[in-house]
Order: structure tokens, then sequence, then C-alpha cells
């Protein structure tokens, strides 16, 4: 089993749920993160003065998948997030030792 974890763009969020509901991905953990790579940020303006952003806001999603499933939702993630742009984040991918379903007990692929 696998963890997929995508760091994207917040707009983008619909996007990549519709892909992975598409294939068969039933539960996913969203989470509002902030953070920046090699944009390190940018400046805006507001009321008249320039201010640094240094971390930007991204969004965090987090799938547990079996092993077979890995690629195609990374490929699956990567395309729905994609815009070209500088900041269209990163996806990970962490091996995941037992997963248990506390409702029922079911254990590692069933509990998934």
């Amino acid at each position: 089993m696998k963890i997929v974890m995508a760091i994207v763009k917040p707009f983008k969020l619909e996007a990549v749920r519709d892909a992975l509901t598409g294939l068969g991905i039933h539960g996913l953990i969203v989470t509002e993160v902030k953070g920046y790579g090699r944009q390190k940020g940018h400046t805006e303006i507001y009321r008249g003065a320039e201010y640094a952003v240094t971390f930007l806001p991204k969004v965090k999603v987090e799938v547990a998948v079996e092993d077979d499933m890995a690629d195609r939702v990374v490929d699956a993630i990567a395309e729905a997030a994609r815009t070209g742009q500088i900041g269209d984040g990163k996806i990970f991918v962490h091996a995941l030792d037992k997963a248990v379903r506390i409702r029922t007990g079911e254990t590692d692929a069933e509990a998934l």
C-alpha cells in the first residue's frame, strides 16, 4: 500500500477530486497548508503598501491506495493539477505499512 501526497494550488482541488473519483478513489484527506518552493513567494500591494508574501496558500491532498494504483493516481493528480505555471506543486509517494478501519477492524487493503 502507498500514501500519495500532493501539494497543489487551491483552485485545482475540485479538478483533482474529480480525477480521483474517475479512478474509483472513494476517500481522501484535504488540508489547507502554506509553503513555498522555487518561487519563494511574491509581493502584493494592499491599501497602497507593498508587502512580501513568503508563504503561499496551497492544498495538501492525501490518498491511501494499493500498490498497483499508485502510478495511476500520481498521473491523474499531475494531469488535473497542471497549469504549466510556476507553483503547480509536487507529488510524493510514501510506503504505507498498515491501515485499520476503526469501525469494522478491517486491516490493510480491506480497510482502504
